[in-house]
C-alpha cells in the first residue's frame, strides 16, 4: 500500500509517521518539503505530486488552523482548507486512492448541551470554521472514496499546546483565570493517529465504511477544568507552582473577547465511530495523564 501524508510536522502529522508505518510505503510531506510539493497552497504542484506517486490512499493533516488570523485571512483559509482540499477529492476519485480528511467541531454552531452526531445541521460561528466545512462539502460532492474525522480540543506532547501553556503561567503568575463555559474533550494527536491507521485498513477492506465519522476522547470538560486537571498532575509531579489547581478562576467567554467566535458545544458523539470500527475511546484524562509524563520525562 502506498500512503502520501500531507502535514507531516503538525501534532498530528508527527503521529502519523508512526501510526501509518505498519501499513504501506509512506511518502510523508510538509509545506516545505522540497522534492515533492507538499504545499496545500501550490495547487498545481500538489497535483503533480499526487499524480506522480499515485498513492492507494491520501492522508491530509495539513490545514490552516489560526482560528482568530482566519476572520482576516478569509482567502487564504479557504484556500488550503477548501480549495485544495477539492483539488486532493478529484485526484482521489480519479486515481481510486482513499482520501482521509481531518475537520472540525467548529463546523457546527456550538449550540446546547447535547454531543453533536454526524447527522446534526452544521453551522460554523467564524471563517476557520465555514473554510472547513467547504473542504468537507468538496470531498462529499467529489464522489471519491473518504473518512472525514472532525476532532476537537487536539494537543500532543510535541510543540506547543495548552497544557505545556497552563504549566508555564502555573510557575509565573500569581493568578490564572480560564474559560469555564467552553465544552470539550481533549483529544490526543496520538488517539487520533492510532484511530486513523486502524480505519484505513478497515476501509481498504470494506469500503461501506468510508463516510463522516466523529473522532474525541471520552468524556467532557472546560477548559478551566482542563487546566485544573493539568496542574493537579503537575503538583503530584513535585513541579513547584505559584497557582495550584483550586486556585485558577473560573471565567466566562465573554470576559476572553477573540477576533473569532468560539462554540460553547464542541461535544462529540462518537457513537458511530466507535461501533463502524469496533473501537473503544478512552476518557479524555487518561491520554492527558501519558501527555505530561512525556512532558515531565524530557
Amino acid at each position: 500500500m502506498k500512503i502520501l501524508l500531507l502535514g507531516k510536522d503538525g501534532q498530528l502529522g508527527w503521529e502519523l509517521q508512526r501510526s501509518l508505518a505498519v501499513l504501506g510505503q509512506v511518502l510523508a510531506l510538509s509545506s516545505r518539503s522540497h522534492e515533492c510539493c507538499g504545499d496545500l497552497t501550490n495547487l498545481q504542484g500538489l497535483a503533480e505530486t499526487v499524480r506522480t506517486f499515485a498513492p492507494d490512499v491520501i492522508v491530509n493533516a495539513a490545514a490552516y488552523t489560526a482560528v482568530d488570523k482566519a476572520e482576516g485571512e478569509r482567502e487564504q483559509a479557504f484556500l488550503v482548507n477548501a480549495q485544495a482540499v477539492k483539488v486532493l477529492a478529484g485526484l482521489a476519485a480519479e486515481l481510486g486512492a482513499l482520501l482521509v480528511h481531518y475537520s472540525t467541531d467548529y463546523v457546527f454552531p456550538g449550540n446546547g448541551n447535547a454531543p453533536w452526531s454526524e447527522e446534526d445541521a452544521v453551522g460554523p460561528l467564524n471563517v476557520y470554521g465555514e473554510s472547513k466545512l467547504g473542504g468537507e462539502q468538496a470531498i462529499l460532492a467529489s464522489g471519491c472514496t473518504s473518512l472525514i474525522f472532525r476532532t476537537c480540543w487536539v494537543y500532543a506532547a510535541r510543540g506547543n499546546n495548552f497544557a505545556r501553556t497552563m504549566l508555564r503561567l502555573a510557575t509565573e503568575r500569581d493568578s490564572l483565570g480560564v474559560i469555564d463555559d467552553q465544552f470539550g474533550a481533549p483529544t490526543g494527536a496520538e488517539l487520533i493517529a492510532d484511530v486513523t491507521a486502524h480505519a484505513i485498513a478497515c476501509t481498504r477492506r470494506d469500503p461501506a465504511l468510508a463516510g463522516v465519522y466523529h473522532l474525541a476522547a471520552s468524556g467532557e470538560t472546560t477548559w478551566c477544568g482542563y487546566a485544573r486537571f493539568v496542574l493537579e498532575q503537575a503538583a503530584a509531579r513535585g513541579l513547584s507552582l505559584k497557582v495550584h489547581a483550586e486556585q485558577v478562576k473560573p471565567l466566562t467567554t465573554d470576559a476572553y473577547p477573540t477576533p473569532a467566535k468560539r462554540p460553547a458545544n464542541s461535544r462529540l458523539n462518537t457513537h458511530k465511530l466507535q461501533e463502524a470500527f469496533a473501537l473503544t475511546l478512552p476518557d479524555w484524562r487518561q491520554g492527558v495523564a501519558r501527555m505530561l509524563t512525556e512532558i515531565h520525562e524530557k
